[in-house]
């Protein structure tokens, strides 16, 4: 019998502005200590700067641009025999779209002297056109599972 529970698919009421549940999903990542109408401010200026910069439909390229930044493999450690090896496995959808947005939210936070909302598009435009710092940690956290693919045979 399996000791994991299957996941139940929460409801997630889409934002109000743009009816998504993306855009919902990415404010309340931002959101600290209850501050949502701080967060929705920091998430629509970003979102109105993507749109100016690209000239595009603005939820197109946060999808497009969340869509880059999700990681498809991660390494777990997993100790067998005394040995401690780093064990390359899939990341569920979920995890994938939360370890995006934590790292967004990490670097974005990085940039000093940055208005928020204008980090948050800067890590947006710059994770749509494939390159910056998520994008990067991504590639790592892809190229540390494609070393260790030797030890996929102890995944669980």
């Amino acid at each position: 019998m399996s000791r994991r529970h299957k996941s139940i698919k929460r409801f997630s009421a889409p934002d109000p502005k743009y009816n998504s549940e993306l855009v919902a999903k990415v404010i309340r990542t931002i959101m600290k200590g209850g501050k949502k109408t701080t967060a929705e401010r920091i998430v629509y200026g970003a979102i109105d700067e993507l749109g100016e910069k690209t000239g595009e439909d603005p939820i197109q390229v946060l999808d497009t641009a969340i869509g880059n930044m999700k990681p498809k493999v991660e390494v777990k450690s997993r100790r067998v025999g005394g040995t401690t090896y780093q064990v390359p496995v899939e990341i569920r959808p979920a995890r994938q779209l939360a370890m995006a947005l934590r790292w967004m939210l990490q670097y974005a936070g990085g940039r000093r002297g940055t208005p928020m909302p204008k980090a948050v598009a800067a890590e947006l435009l710059d994770a749509y056109k494939g390159e910056g710092n998520v994008i990067k940690k991504r590639d790592d956290t892809h190229r540390m599972a494609q070393a260790n693919k030797a030890f996929a045979h102890y995944a669980w």
